[in-house]
């Protein structure tokens, strides 16, 4: 879609259609000087936040990309890449053992930064610019759109794990739509007809997930039934407790939003005497380390971790070598791992 061009004053002119629009065409287009908007898109001091917002609008407006590669010529390479991750997140913990690898393998070195309770992605994000960190990749960020897109503007930036569009950044991930399918008709075909799922709200893949389950449900002639959650263990605790306290016979089988969340349902619900799988099958997403360990021994959706942290360090690499230009969405293959917690319903 072609940016909306808003003119701030008559005096003000396009930048020819024949050029590339410059640094200086931004600055006439703010009514600022040049010096103000390179400080602005090498993300340091001495511009208010009213100022920076204006210089991002009217790079989009006008078209002007930085040219990271002089940049980093005048600066000298780091070849640092600054990781975004939540520690407490096992599907990101694999990703960042993944990256490191695929990073040395390409002459870059790491700078992690966390996102816990006292430190939010607003903040860890800062911390990694603040690093000189030459490219960011950001595993599954919960801020806006609109927050990501003007981050690469500022900065090579490469999302791993959330479905974005049109934010002018990479983005690294997965199918969520066939591998939520496939669970639904994997439980289908056990003989299942009561399938729960417990979503991750709007937080990366859960709308995707749950489309899917919803619309593979209704495909089988079955009623659908979400219950919120989110990528926590305490979401899948929680959603234990709501089906226990419930009148009535338990569903089936539950499919979570991800390996955390189904460790929080295995928990309550053996701990309430509830046999796994012989009264309930629990479906998780992810994968992670967890899920294999012989006491979870979790039926579970895997992605291609290796490969999606591969495919990220390689996309941050092309956008800093200049080989092409950012917003390129590179997606893998999911797969149904079944393990012990998923088997035919009670009746069946």
């Amino acid at each position: 879609m072609s940016p909306r061009r808003i003119r701030g004053s008559a005096d003000r002119t396009p930048a020819p259609r024949s050029r590339k629009p410059t640094m200086a065409d931004v600055a006439a287009e703010v009514g600022v000087s040049r010096a103000l908007v390179s400080l602005v898109f090498r993300g340091q001091p001495g511009a208010s936040a009213q100022t920076r917002a204006r210089v991002f609008e009217a790079a989009t407006r006008l078209g002007y990309k930085p040219d990271m590669a002089a940049r980093l010529l005048a600066r000298g390479r780091s070849k640092v890449l600054g990781v975004l991750f939540t520690p407490r997140n096992p599907y990101h913990v694999d990703l960042v053992e993944a990256v490191y690898p695929a990073a040395e393998e390409l002459g870059y070195d790491l700078v992690l930064s966390a996102v816990v309770p006292s430190h939010d992605e607003h903040k860890a994000i800062e911390a990694l610019v603040g690093h000189r960190s030459e490219a960011l990749l950001l595993c599954g960020p919960n801020i806006a759109d609109a927050e990501v897109a003007s981050l690469g503007r500022r900065v090579p930036t490469v999302v791993i794990g959330r479905h974005l569009k049109d934010a002018g950044v990479d983005v690294v991930t997965s199918y969520d739509r066939p591998g939520a399918r496939e669970v639904v008709d994997y439980l289908v075909g056990l003989g299942h007809r009561s399938i729960v799922h417990v979503d991750a709200g709007s937080r990366s893949g859960g709308p995707e997930r749950r489309r899917a389950y919803r619309d593979a449900m209704r495909g089988h002639g079955l009623a659908p039934r979400v219950i919120p959650g989110n990528y926590c263990q305490e979401g899948g605790s929680e959603a234990a407790r709501l089906l226990l306290s419930e009148d009535g016979p338990l569903p089936t089988a539950v499919f979570a939003a991800n390996d955390q969340c189904a460790l929080g349902l295995l928990d309550v619900f053996t701990r309430a005497g509830v046999k796994i799988p012989e009264q309930v099958s629990i479906v998780g997403y992810d994968d992670s380390h967890i899920a294999g360990l012989s006491h979870i021994d979790l039926t579970t959706v895997r992605q291609d971790v290796p490969r999606l942290a591969r495919l990220a360090v390689q996309a941050a690499d092309e956008q800093l070598r200049g080989v092409r230009e950012a917003g390129q969405a590179l997606k893998l293959e999911s797969k149904l791992v079944v393990r012990g917690t998923s088997g035919p319903p009670p009746e069946a």
